[in-house]
């Protein structure tokens, strides 16, 4: 019988250890380790070498280059994430809080599959079939050719797929499955990392298409390891507020697409509903005549986005000043604020600053520099801008506005949804001027400084 040993992993990073350290080497995070019993590995035993593929080396010049082409899901935001579509033999992990909708966009796209006749092995460690079941029923999920099945080890799940021979499997969640090759217990870094390496050889064996959904911890990273993003392809965030309805579907790698796409999902009582045009959704209940509010033109990979800016600069009587952000980097909010009272004397010195992005958006793009320094100028100023105005440009430190890229991309935007005026850098407008292109019709305002913005929307520079 073999031997168990033990031995100590840090759960943030996974390093090793033969005994227990307060302080990981590693990470340099304190407390982290966890003792682990292992039993050694056999070469006839261990799941993940088995499944390994074999093949002998290939000039690069003899490859065939002929892709094979990817599956659509019939959810066009989900496919737009991904790049077009499922690729074959392709891992992807999907982290995201409890209760956001992870479930229920796996159970939704696993129920498209099967409707186009793709067999879909669905394996559940967390959740009944009875519990399933309802979920499918509330979601109008009725694929003859989807698979259920309640199972948390490895080889019992290999076994399920040489069975079914699936063309999906979505394993939900990676955190409850385990090898038996392992003493160490469901969740740990050791299972999880075992798990994981032999579920992408399977696929990439076999090109099987698999999909892992992954917990988060509290400070929004998926559970366990860094090393378990990059066992895998592809890593989804499944993101939004409590509260909120929107649900946004972020990709932060992504090796066949781009990872700046974002999809924008709705919660109702029947699931996940498609938004393809969430501009208007994010400023439908824009309010009227309101000081510090602002619509900006952002880009979210090839798609631009209007979203609007909320601020709200009051003078402070309760102690220290705060400046809190949601949905927009704090520290950029602090970078505007000094900029726009060292470049224009407008004294916000002193005041409480809240800022928000309407509707559960995150933005990080420079291209909402300008929309931020308005917002917090018409608040403090409490002068509401023009209704029908968006902007656009990066402000750089001596208050000059730089250009954008996709000016005209973010113009159609503008024009599409009924704005009458859009103020930009002067350099955007010069380059569309010499380029020669039909413009939209709006009214285009090019400022080249902070003080140039405050001049166009407020008839003033302080």
């Amino acid at each position: 019988m073999a031997k168990i040993r033990s031995q100590f992993i840090c759960q943030s990073c996974g390093h090793l250890e033969a005994r227990w350290v307060g302080r990981c080497s590693g990470c340099g995070e304190w407390n982290t380790f966890e003792e682990e019993r292992v039993a050694p590995r056999t070469a006839t035993a261990r799941t993940s070498e088995t499944l390994k593929p074999t093949g002998k080396p290939v000039r690069l010049g003899d490859l065939d280059l002929v892709r094979d082409p990817r599956t659509t899901t019939s959810i066009s935001e989900f496919d737009r994430v991904l790049g077009g579509g499922i690729v074959k033999g392709s891992v992807v992990l999907v982290g995201g809080e409890p209760g956001i909708g992870k479930s229920t966009l796996m159970l939704q796209l696993a129920g498209k599959l099967a409707e186009t006749g793709r067999k879909v092995l669905y394996l559940s460690g967390e959740e009944s079939l009875a519990q399933i079941g309802m979920r499918g029923r509330r979601l109008g999920v009725e694929g003859k050719d989807l698979y259920l099945v309640v199972e948390t080890r490895l080889e019992e799940l290999t076994e399920h797929v040489k069975a079914i021979g699936p063309d999906l499997l979505v394993v939900d969640s990676i955190q409850t499955m385990a090898t038996t090759q392992l003493q160490s217990t469901p969740g740990s870094v050791a299972q999880l990392r075992e798990v994981t390496s032999a579920l992408t050889q399977l696929a990439k064996g076999t090109g099987l298409p698999v999909f892992l959904v992954g917990h988060v911890t509290k400070d929004g990273a998926i559970a366990g390891p860094k090393l378990l993003e990059h066992l895998v392809d592809t890593v989804l965030y499944f993101e939004g507020r409590h509260g909120m309805p929107f649900r946004i579907l972020r990709a932060v790698k992504n090796r066949f697409g781009s990872t700046n796409e974002i999809g924008v999902f709705e919660m109702r009582n029947k699931g996940l509903v498609e938004i393809p045009d969430p501009s208007r959704i994010f400023l439908a209940e824009r309010p009227e005549d309101a000081s510090g509010s602002a619509v900006v033109c952002t880009f979210e990979g090839s798609r631009p986005l209007l979203v609007e800016v909320q601020a709200l600069v009051s003078p402070n009587s309760y102690g220290p000043p705060r400046v809190t952000a949601i949905g927009v980097d704090t520290s950029r909010v602090l970078l505007m604020l000094n900029i726009l009272e060292k470049r224009t004397g407008l004294k916000v010195t002193g005041s409480d600053v809240f800022v928000n992005i309407a509707g559960g958006v995150k933005v990080a793009e420079t291209a909402v520099d300008l929309g931020l320094v308005a917002a917090l100028a018409s608040s403090q100023l409490d002068v509401p801008i023009d209704q029908g105005t968006v902007l656009f440009g990066e402000v750089g430190l001596t208050g000059e506005v730089r250009a954008v890229g996709q000016a005209m991309s973010r113009l159609s935007e503008v024009n599409k949804l009924g704005f009458e005026r859009c103020v930009l850098p002067e350099g955007n407008l010069k380059t569309l001027t010499a380029e020669g292109e039909p413009m939209p019709d709006i009214a285009l305002r090019g400022v080249s400084t902070v003080a140039d913005v405050l001049k166009q929307l407020f008839g003033k520079t302080t």
